[in-house]
């Protein structure tokens, strides 16, 4: 590193140049007993892995002035029922989070309409109910996730707006 003019030096030190290590280690490998080897498994309930997925709650508070909840529904229970399938959506393209993903999740359950119909309020209330405890109604969490058929996971935000509030039960996978 450079040193000011002022600095003495003394006159008989050499400059340092890059040396190599005496020992050099071999290439790392993967011996740890609990890693997963090969792909990531995939079945019901085991989430949907990808980057930097923390983002999502940034979002979701950058968001939560928008949601509009009725008589018995919480806003914290849409925003973490709604989480997941943004989550699942952002790591179906192989990238984080962004707002479009939630966008798509809260638009699909009717967060965003002023008057949803009745039916999909009443689906809503009785599935997100709770799920903002994420330790006790994982499950239930989960439950929500999986059921958003994978065509809705790929439409963009402007056909799932258009498909709303008609085709809530398409959207969603909601049975009744």
């Amino acid at each position: 590193m450079a040193a000011p003019k002022h600095t003495p030096i003394d006159p008989t030190d050499r400059p340092r140049a890059y040396a190599s290590p005496d020992f050099v280690p071999g290439a790392w490998s993967n011996t740890r007993k609990a890693s997963i080897t090969g792909r990531q498994p995939r079945a019901e309930r085991l989430g949907h892995p990808g980057p930097d997925q923390g983002y999502v709650f940034v979002l979701a508070e950058r968001m939560r002035s928008r949601i509009k909840v009725t008589t018995g529904e919480s806003i914290d229970d849409a925003i973490q029922g709604c989480i997941g399938i943004a989550l699942r959506r952002a790591s179906h393209f192989g990238r984080a989070p962004v707002v479009h993903d939630l966008d798509i999740a809260l638009t699909m359950w009717g967060y965003f309409l002023d008057t949803p119909p009745a039916d999909l309020v009443s689906a809503r209330t009785r599935l997100f109910a709770g799920v903002a405890n994420v330790v006790h109604h994982y499950v239930e969490a989960r439950t929500i996730v999986d059921m958003v058929p994978q065509s809705t996971i790929i439409m963009t935000p402007d056909a799932v707006r258009k498909a709303m509030p008609n085709s809530w039960r398409a959207l969603t996978g909601a049975q009744h």
